[in-house]
């Protein structure tokens, strides 16, 4: 992998990602830019002790261009772009219209490939592997900023998620703090560690799918299970076999076999709602909607977790999505929205066999 670091004419860092030594990145983008000029601001909720982002400026953003005025396809002749080159393997740069900036952290977006009309699921093995790659040096990287306790890296697909660009990419959030998600977990994880004499939650979790029903997809280095309390209709865990907090602890084996077995699971989600299932017809009219979330370690103090330290925690991906049958979606209605008690109509076992029944090849 070759990384070359360079910035657009706001000022904004960019960087690609190539697969070849020999790439050259000496394009400039020619827009005439103003600086940036950001409102993010976050607020702690002194009620629920969690914290959120306001973010004004993020009203004006660009949303659904033609694909012909894509920001995130290379620039073309006199078509300029969020990437000054004319092509690219993958690029990530600071978003435009971040959620999170100085103080309060920093957002960045990740193209996965220069192709408009692919997706993810449509990389090669070592596409995938650069994608992967990039996602663990923009960890290792943002990790050393004073603001940064938390480094998310995901991806939203699809319009019925809330994408506005339709280019395949993701993004990158660094959080100035451990997010409400995981410290629920190291709570759990706490419990867990002091009930059993310093057992390991996570370990413990995978020991379990593994004795059961709802695995999908394991391989020698990676597990693939529908969770036995399963949030979303259709919701997959991805766990190394091996417990690391983050992305950076993947030994070269894992990072090796990740790319076969997460462009399978995609693959597979894609395939879901492609046959008739429970006697419905199933003419699926768009790839799957999905959320594919990172779940690493804070890098932070974790003194409120007592006895817990960054190797306790176990970094895993969770895919899901929001269909829950051909042509319907799951809402977040007023039980999730109102109390956060999730009501899944698709029992996690089914999942499992279904997705154990799609194979993509």
């Amino acid at each position: 992998m070759k990384k070359t670091s360079t910035r657009l004419a706001d000022g904004r860092e960019l960087i690609y990602y190539d697969l070849r030594d020999d790439s050259v990145r000496a394009a400039v983008d020619r827009r005439p830019l103003d600086r940036t000029v950001t409102t993010s601001e976050v607020r702690r909720d002194p009620l629920l002790g969690d914290s959120v982002a306001i973010a004004s400026h993020r009203q004006g953003r660009t949303y659904h261009p033609p694909a012909d005025e894509c920001p995130l396809c290379p620039s073309q002749g006199d078509r300029l772009s969020e990437i000054p080159d004319s092509s690219y393997d993958v690029v990530v740069f600071e978003n435009r219209f971040p959620s999170l900036a100085g103080d309060s952290g920093r957002c960045e977006v990740v193209c996965f490939t220069s192709d408009h009309n692919a997706s993810f699921a449509d990389l090669d093995d070592e596409q995938a592997r650069l994608v992967l790659d990039a996602w663990t040096d923009r960890t290792a990287e943002l990790s050393h900023l004073p603001s940064v306790e938390q480094v998310f890296c995901f991806e939203n697909r699809g319009a019925e998620i809330g994408v506005t660009l339709g280019h395949p990419h993701g993004q990158i959030y660094a959080y100035p703090f451990a997010t409400p998600r995981t410290a629920l977990m190291l709570r759990q994880v706490a419990q867990h560690k002091e009930a059993t004499g310093g057992g390991n939650l996570f370990d413990a979790v995978l020991e379990r799918e593994l004795a059961g029903e709802r695995v999908v997809l394991a391989s020698e280095h990676w597990v693939a299970f529908v969770p036995y309390a399963a949030h979303w209709p259709y919701e997959v865990h991805l766990y190394p076999r091996r417990r690391v907090p983050d992305l950076l602890g993947l030994d070269e084996a894992a990072r090796s076999e990740f790319p076969q077995v997460y462009l399978e699971l995609l693959r597979r989600f894609d395939r879901i709602f492609a046959e008739p299932d429970g006697g419905e017809s199933a003419v699926q009219e768009s790839p799957t909607p999905y959320i594919a979330a990172w779940h690493q370690a804070p890098f932070g103090a974790l003194e409120e977790f007592d006895g817990v330290v960054r190797d306790d925690f176990a970094l895993h991906l969770e895919l899901f999505t929001i269909r829950r049958t051909p042509g319907k979606l799951k809402f977040l209605a007023g039980s999730e929205s109102g109390m956060s008690v999730f009501i899944n109509d698709v029992p996690p076992e089914r999942a499992a066999e279904r997705l154990r029944e799609v194979a993509s090849s």
